[in-house]
């Protein structure tokens, strides 16, 4: 039996055997955009993988298996920086519904999706809906920073929560990997506020605001001078800790109800 936890590493009849044991398949989600002048356009992509990764490796009584990382999401309005790639919503579910279907032709049965980038929540949560409709398997999506919200809070000093190239994606960039942080950059990046809140009219209200509106000038949300290793060490433990809660909870993998089934509303409720 194979230790590899990485879909990538792994040999068709190693990847085979996964699925004969009902193993979780990860997907880390993120993006291709500008996060500043101190951190790489890959940062959503990399922490998603990042953390995924660690959190099969230390669920071992849970078999997973981490497919390499969607590297482009929905990152239109980072365009005013430069750097970005985008897909639409329309490209990005084909694709999600393309990974769904090749691995439940795998025999694989169960999916989480660890997603690192904050325009694809609202379009993880319509896919991971129809998703789980359309091949009746469970497809669990969730995005890092928010399960383990109240550790991140404590943990930052600046802000309340991660926002975008802060004091949060850079402490856990110097944790991961302090090579790929341009940290001669960092004090020109802390031009906003943290709040980073978007113009009138109130949050109630939704519609579409770029990060030329919402960040002007270095397209940071946050104050990125605060970051350290340490914090980042502990954003990290916080949520692979989550992540791995999530790997092991029984509800989350049970099959979804067949609501589209013929005559469902014929069937009698399920008892208990």
């Amino acid at each position: 039996m194979t230790s590899e936890i990485r879909w990538e590493r792994l040999t068709a009849p190693e990847l085979k055997a996964l699925a004969a044991r009902d193993a979780l398949v990860v997907l880390p989600v993120g993006s291709l955009e500008q996060h500043g002048p101190h951190l790489p356009v890959w940062t959503d992509s990399f922490i998603a993988h990042a953390l995924a990764c660690r959190a099969a490796e230390e669920a071992r009584d849970v078999p997973a298996v981490v497919l390499p990382p969607i590297w482009t999401g929905l990152s239109e309005h980072h365009f005013p920086f430069g750097g970005t790639i985008s897909v639409d919503y329309a490209t990005f579910h084909a694709l999600l519904r393309c990974i769904v279907r090749s691995i439940r032709a795998d025999g694989f049965r169960r999916l989480l999706i660890v997603n690192g980038h904050g325009g694809n929540i609202e379009p993880l949560a319509i896919s991971a809906r129809e998703l789980a409709h359309e091949f009746g398997i469970p497809v669990v999506a969730t995005t890092w920073p928010t399960v383990a919200a109240a550790e991140i809070a404590a943990t930052l000093t600046t802000q309340p929560s991660v926002h975008h190239a802060c004091e949060g994606e850079t402490s856990v960039w110097l944790a991961l990997d302090p090579t790929q942080v341009r940290q001669d950059r960092i004090a020109e990046a802390a031009s906003n506020a943290a709040t980073g809140a978007a113009p009138s009219p109130a949050a109630a209200f939704s519609r579409f605001w770029s990060f030329e509106e919402r960040a002007p000038r270095t397209g940071v949300r946050g104050d990125p001078r605060a970051a350290t290793a340490e914090k980042g060490e502990r954003i990290i433990a916080a949520v692979v800790a989550a992540l791995v809660r999530a790997m092991r909870d029984p509800a989350l993998w049970r099959q979804p109800d067949p609501v589209w089934m013929p005559g469902r509303a014929q069937r009698p409720p399920a008892e208990g």
